[in-house]
């Protein structure tokens, strides 16, 4: 199942980006990432792989946000969306970050 979704947008989505072919594929050691079938696939398809550690902690730093993010609507409980909305952009580490245009969703 993992290598029909690289087979359908891994190769697509970077030439969409204009990538090319120099891009550097990152993953973790999940075991469909390590799988026999994944690894042939990707070596296949010449896709460089960036080298993970295994036992390594998450340094993705998009798990991170998403982390924060939930903790900070777990704790208020909003019950719409414009309460998500100001839930979310309340956030100190998310308000810095928030689009001078989002002010117009409110």
């Amino acid at each position: 199942m993992y290598r029909d979704i690289l087979d359908e947008n891994l190769l697509q989505s970077a030439l969409d980006l204009r990538l090319g072919r120099w891009f550097i594929f990152q993953q973790d050691n999940d075991p469909k990432h390590t799988a026999k079938i994944t690894k042939e696939w990707l070596q296949d398809n010449s896709v460089n792989v960036l080298e993970w550690p295994s036992q390594s902690p998450d340094l993705n730093p998009t798990e991170h946000l998403w982390r924060d993010l939930k903790m900070a609507v777990h704790r208020r409980f909003p019950s719409n969306l414009m309460e998500l909305e100001k839930c979310l952009f309340s956030s100190t580490s998310v308000q810095e970050k928030e689009p001078k245009s989002s002010s117009s969703m409110s």
